[in-house]
């Protein structure tokens, strides 16, 4: 199955309880690389996470963002500023002394220095309870899916890309196997006129001239390599049609491919061979690089 590595999923599932946000995003990479960032709380479950992801996805460089906010009853934190407070008495009790107030400070008097007391909203710990991890779990794996579903589908868009380079493959290999064939006539000529040669020679042998007509058949026949290119090309539809994830086998098929055309470069003679050649490995290129995107 042709899936590509690239992809991306956001979602926050909410309730009475917690907030959830899952964040998963994949590009190319040659094994599987997973990246994680998780409470320190859920620490202990990462390789669960890992277990969700790797169900999914078996290559690519992917990274996991989850937080979780709980909600909790507000804890709040009371400080008294008590150097503050202390100067501030001593202040009073000589205003006192000297008449210019009466009377004892009072909590009211107090909260009307916003110096003397500070106020704020304790910071909870998240609690990973029984009853948080299984939403956790559902939210990755959500995540996760939709992730998979994007992947596949810019894996269509590829496999309909790579489907129609595979097509002018075989039609530029087929045009280089008829060249080849139709460039024989002058290596037939060329090859009588070599056996003439041999022949005229009192001291030649016909060991020779059969040695002379095998060097001409291993030079110009390409007719193996046709038949493994074309089983490559073969095989290729296969592993695409496969729901298995294939795009290591689909880069060594390629590294055939180009194998083969090398061969037949050096071998094949005819009208238009070497252009053909030229666009076979050009085509050849392109695909190599499309095929860097597929898991």
């Amino acid at each position: 199955m042709i899936k590509s590595m690239t992809g991306f999923a956001s979602l926050t599932r909410d309730d009475e309880t917690a907030t959830i946000t899952v964040t998963v995003k994949s590009v190319n990479h040659r094994f599987l690389d997973l990246q994680l960032r998780v409470p320190p709380a859920l620490g202990g479950i990462e390789s669960r996470i890992r277990s969700i992801v790797q169900e999914r996805v078996t290559r690519g460089r992917v990274e996991v963002a989850l937080s979780v906010q709980q909600r909790h009853v507000p804890a709040l934190d009371v400080d008294l500023n008590e150097p503050f407070l202390e100067a501030l008495g001593a202040a009073l009790d000589r205003a006192r002394d000297r008449g210019h107030i009466a009377g004892a400070m009072t909590p009211g008097d107090l909260l009307r220095f916003p110096q003397a007391l500070s106020i704020r909203e304790k910071q909870q710990e998240l609690v990973a309870g029984e009853d948080l991890l299984p939403r956790v779990d559902e939210a990755l794996r959500a995540a996760v899916e939709s992730l998979d579903g994007m992947r596949v589908k810019e894996g269509e868009f590829l496999r309909t890309d790579l489907d129609n380079r595979r097509e002018l493959l075989a039609d530029l290999f087929g045009r280089v196997h008829a060249a080849s064939d139709s460039g024989m006539d002058g290596l037939k000529i060329r090859l009588e006129e070599r056996v003439k040669l041999l022949r005229a020679d009192a001291l030649a042998d016909e060991t020779l001239v059969a040695q002379e007509i095998a060097k001409f058949v291993g030079r110009s026949d390409i007719t193996e390599e046709v038949v493994r290119f074309r089983g490559h090309l073969e095989h290729w539809k296969s592993l695409s049609d496969s729901l298995e994830p294939c795009g290591r086998k689909l880069d060594f098929l390629l590294q055939e491919m180009n194998r083969e055309v090398n061969t037949v470069a050096s071998k094949a003679e005819g009208p238009g061979v070497s252009e053909l050649i030229v666009s076979l490995k050009a085509e050849l290129e392109k695909m190599r690089e499309q095929v860097q995107n597929v898991e």
